[in-house]
């Protein structure tokens, strides 16, 4: 005699009633035999644990550190800069000799630009080129028909690239077609 297909299989009843849980082994009356490599497991869980917060937050440490004083090179190099502006006002007060100040502040200012170069800072060009969304901010804007429209004829305010990326833009006033003298001939 064969039996049913689903003799097996657990009643609607059965399915809805959770299995039970396995009983957890007794603290007091358990295997010492097998509690003992469960405790020392434990032991270098919460040890290993702990090290990892250790690390991290050794490394966060270090990294804050890092990021506090990473431009500590660039200012040590504006140092003396400073120094020398500082120098070059108290010489200007005392003196009446107008070129040798402006010499002077020549000179820091040279210095400046070899320290900013030092660190990828450069400036670029911008009078007589066309425009560009890129590398200007316009101003303002000036007829001119001696020149192509959106040329740049001035410069206000030089840019800056460092390593390649603008840092900032130049601020520059740029060329437009000049007017038509009479505006009836449009129509």
């Amino acid at each position: 005699m064969t039996e049913p297909i689903n003799a097996n299989l657990p009643t609607p009843d059965q399915m809805a009633s959770p299995a039970p849980a396995p009983a957890p082994p007794s603290a007091d009356g358990g295997d010492p035999a097998a509690e003992q490599p469960l405790a020392q497991l434990t032991d270098q869980l919460l040890r290993r644990a702990a090290e990892f917060e250790n690390y991290k937050r050794r490394v966060e440490q270090e990294s804050s550190g890092s990021i506090r004083m990473a431009n500590e090179g660039l200012v040590r190099a504006i140092l003396p800069i400073v120094d020398d502006l500082e120098r070059s006002l108290k010489a200007g007060r005392d003196s009446q000799d107008l070129t040798a100040f402006y010499r002077g502040v020549e000179l820091i200012a040279q210095k400046l630009a070899k320290v900013l170069e030092s660190q990828g800072v450069r400036t670029f060009e911008t009078s007589g080129k066309p425009f560009d969304v890129h590398y200007h901010d316009a101003l303002m804007q000036v007829p001119n028909a001696d020149l192509p429209p959106f040329t740049i004829l001035e410069e206000v305010e030089r840019g800056y690239t460092m390593h390649d990326k603008v840092i900032r833009h130049a601020k520059v006033v740029v060329s437009t077609p000049p007017e038509d003298a009479n505006p009836e001939q449009d129509a």
